[in-house]
């Protein structure tokens, strides 16, 4: 064989990527149902969460929450009314409801977006808690049940996170809840006339075993004392 042909083959002998065994996709979202100890999520419904979302929000009167969101803040009900009217006709974001299960209200929201089944990629955003849902196991429940339902319900290989990289606590979020940061890209957006580099983080499918692992501990009835209260922080229950 002599050094050309020799080169020829080398170059032929490119790297690929994995095989995905038996891969046929994701399944569709037909549910966006799901219950936990403290939280309830649930079809956003401007019928049924109209009120208490409203009255959750305007908790906030210095509409921070609305900072790094490309709505909001919601100058009155109405204004709140027809955003909700296209919130709730959206397949993609695709909107929950989130509840606090003692009392039956709705106190946030957050949807499923770029919605990819083919590829098994799906994104978690539109994330707006409440100050009624802040820093509450309500909140932590919340993402746990939609992770769950994406890996062990429709089969995804990819569940992201993506944020304002300035948006500081969202980047701690994303941490705790056990993503993994992927990288910053530079000038992704325009929204509010303002610059967005958007930070990425993920959870892969072969992540969620361990993270499960850590969600459940800390959500267990050991863990929680009085009126949810930890015993023991999230990263800490976390296997390495």
């Amino acid at each position: 064989m002599n050094q050309q042909t020799t080169r020829r083959l080398n170059d032929l002998q490119q790297p690929i990527g994995d095989e995905v065994a038996n891969w046929t996709g994701a399944q569709p979202i037909a549910d966006l149902s799901m219950a936990g100890t403290y939280a309830k999520l649930e079809p956003l419904s401007k019928s049924t969460h109209l009120e208490d979302l409203f009255e959750a929000i305007s908790v906030d009167t210095t509409g921070r929450i609305w900072t790094y969101m490309p709505v909001g803040p919601f100058a009155d009900k109405q204004q709140f009314a027809e955003w909700m009217e296209w919130a709730c006709a959206s397949k993609d974001p695709l909107f929950a409801a989130i509840l606090d299960n003692r009392t039956g209200k709705a106190v946030g929201f957050a949807s499923y977006l770029r919605i990819a089944p083919e590829p098994g990629v799906i994104e978690v955003g539109y994330i707006a808690f409440s100050p009624l849902l802040q820093r509450t196991p309500i909140a932590t429940e919340a993402m746990y049940l939609m992770m769950k339902h994406v890996f062990e319900d429709l089969g995804y290989r990819r569940y992201e996170w993506k944020l304002d990289d300035l948006n500081a606590p969202s980047h701690k979020a994303a941490k705790r809840l056990g993503f993994t940061y992927d990288g910053l890209f530079r000038q992704a957006l325009v929204y509010k006339g303002r610059n967005r580099d958007t930070a990425w983080y993920s959870i892969l499918d072969t992540d969620w075993p361990r993270l499960k692992i850590g969600f459940e501990k800390w959500l267990s009835s050991e863990n929680m004392a009085g009126e949810g209260q930890q015993q023991q922080r999230l990263a800490d229950l976390m296997p390495a």
